[in-house]
């Protein structure tokens, strides 16, 4: 969503670090571009205008000019007012009240309402064990209750039965009555929406919020719709008074101006963001992450998260003993090209990698998007058994089998059979004996500059415990990434040599590396 904003403002930025003195003339300049790249992502004018004025009444004082690295100086003034603007600190949802909580969703039709209702309850019943229970307050819309049934039906959550002839605010009151005698901690109020505002919807919803007494009203609003959506919260907010907002298909292309916006409009929180269809694609909304994301400086901490949710601890732990003995065939192969996948592909885990951002753009430009994964793994499949534990068995008869089976051609196969001699190279330098192998050594670079130590399962090196790391040590570890020069945009990762060139078919001496290392992390918790 952000990636317009990334790229202009990481230009304009990089023009100012790369000075060794600047003068208000330089600073005022770079703002004006600042101001520039904002309105064209859609940021709210106001917004836009007291952000720079607030940036510029710090980068133009004596010290910053002083300053030995004034360029820099003045990225950390940027980044620390847009953490300022997306809210400071992130905020969940708040469940600190008598049982049962009542969380109350409010929005226009087409939102993403009854999606996000399904979404949050599956987020605390699986993350904090709370007993959920979800009631469709939407008698307007054809097989909106239906909707959200089949929805709890697929989670496993309970749904309140539904009653023909009901009105909303009567299965309210039915919904937090039956929360209470059926012992659930939270019940969760999916409303009606409509077009557009009007006053019978808002008449609606303040008669639920008197029936239901919620303690969370939480907002959703379609990230897509610019300022309209911060209109929206506004009118939401002065009319029924809500509590948060979360924000849906954060991972569309608009151009976030929504998100940057609707914080310093409102005053209320972004709690949660929809990132995608699946019932786990919603997340904690960190205004830190989304900024250092915003200036190209990575999100360690958001990788490591999603590492821990999709990587099987016992899966790295036998990839890490079979690499420790230097063994690396097609199946694990493709076991790896399937954790890229579930952690968001290359681009993804790219973008929230210190100093790589602009590794994407490198990547695509060379064809290897996140649709060479998908390729690659239907030639593995097209292969037999015997086939991906000795790919030296595939002669051109073979090959030609699998091309048809996998609807590629002998070249694709030979770039795959390639990339994994290239990768059970470096798995067996990996396993080495020596000084201890080249994973060690790198992790334990990287562990080192972060001033970790630990153990590394199956490999006895370098990378920490992940399983034991609280939310608080994963903010410290972020800023640890920073100070060691991680955080910085072009910083590169340790042992892994920024990646230069070495690309071919998804990876020449250097990827693997990440393949290798990143998603079969031993250590992280198991999948919940």
């Amino acid at each position: 969503m952000f990636e317009n904003l990334q790229d202009r403002l990481g230009s304009i930025l990089n023009g100012l670090t790369g000075r060794g003195a600047l003068s208000e003339a330089d600073v005022s300049a770079a703002l004006r571009e600042v101001r520039r790249a904002l309105l064209e992502a859609d940021v709210a004018l106001d917004v836009v205008r007291s952000f720079t004025d607030r940036v510029r009444e710090k980068a133009v004082g004596a010290e910053i000019l002083k300053s030995i690295k004034p360029g820099q100086m003045v990225v950390k003034i940027v980044h620390d007012e847009l953490i300022e603007m997306l809210g400071g600190e992130g905020v969940g949802i708040d469940l600190h009240a008598a049982a049962p909580v009542v969380v109350m969703m409010v929005g226009l039709q087409g939102s993403g309402k009854t999606t996000t209702t399904a979404k949050i309850a599956h987020r605390l019943s699986t993350r904090e064990k709370k007993k959920v229970l979800m009631a469709s307050l939407d008698t307007r819309r054809p097989a909106a209750q239906e909707q959200l049934r089949q929805l709890g039906a697929q989670a496993n959550i309970d749904t309140l039965p539904i009653i023909s002839g009901q009105s909303p605010t009567d299965i309210a009151a039915r919904a937090v009555q039956a929360a209470k005698l059926g012992g659930h901690d939270v019940v969760i109020l999916d409303t009606a929406g409509r077009t557009h505002i009007d006053e019978p919807l808002m008449v609606e919803m303040a008669d639920i919020k008197k029936r239901s007494n919620p303690h969370e009203i939480l907002l959703v609003a379609d990230s897509l719709t610019g300022q309209d959506a911060v209109n929206l919260a506004r009118s939401f907010d002065e009319r029924v008074g809500i509590t948060g907002l979360v924000l849906t298909r954060m991972d569309g292309d608009g151009r976030g101006g929504a998100a940057l916006s609707m914080r310093a409009v409102t005053g209320k929180p972004i709690k949660l963001i929809g990132v995608g269809e699946k019932m786990s694609e919603l997340e904690e909304f960190h205004p830190r992450r989304i900024a250092d994301r915003i200036l190209g400086m990575g999100d360690i901490v958001s990788l490591v998260e999603r590492a821990a949710e999709n990587i099987d601890a016992e899966k790295a732990a036998a990839m890490a003993a079979k690499m420790a003995k230097g063994k690396f065939d097609l199946d694990d192969l493709a076991d790896q090209l399937r954790q890229m996948q579930k952690m968001g592909g290359m681009g993804g885990i790219m973008g929230m990698m210190p100093g790589m951002a602009g590794m994407k753009d490198k990547m695509a430009a060379a064809g290897l998007d996140d649709r060479l994964f998908g390729r690659q793994i239907a030639i593995i499949q097209s292969m037999t058994t015997a086939e991906r534990a000795n790919p030296d068995l595939l002669k051109h008869s073979r090959k030609k089998r699998i091309a048809a089976g996998s609807g590629t051609d002998a070249a694709a196969i030979n770039k795959l059979l390639k990339m994994h001699r290239q990768m059970a190279d470096m798995m067996k330098m990996m396993g080495g004996k020596g000084k201890g192998g080249m994973m060690k050594q790198m992790m334990g670079g990287l562990a080192g500059k972060m001033g970790l130590g630990g153990g590394m399962g199956g490999m006895g090196g370098g990378m920490p415990d992940l399983s034991n790391i609280d939310p608080r040590q994963l903010e410290a570890l972020q800023k640890q990434a920073e100070a060691a020069g991680l955080g910085k945009p072009g910083g590169g990762m340790p042992g892994l040599g920024g990646l230069p060139g070495g690309l071919s078919g998804l990876g020449g001496a250097k990827l693997p590396g990440l393949g290798g290392g990143f998603p079969g992390l031993p250590g992280l918790p198991k999948k919940k």
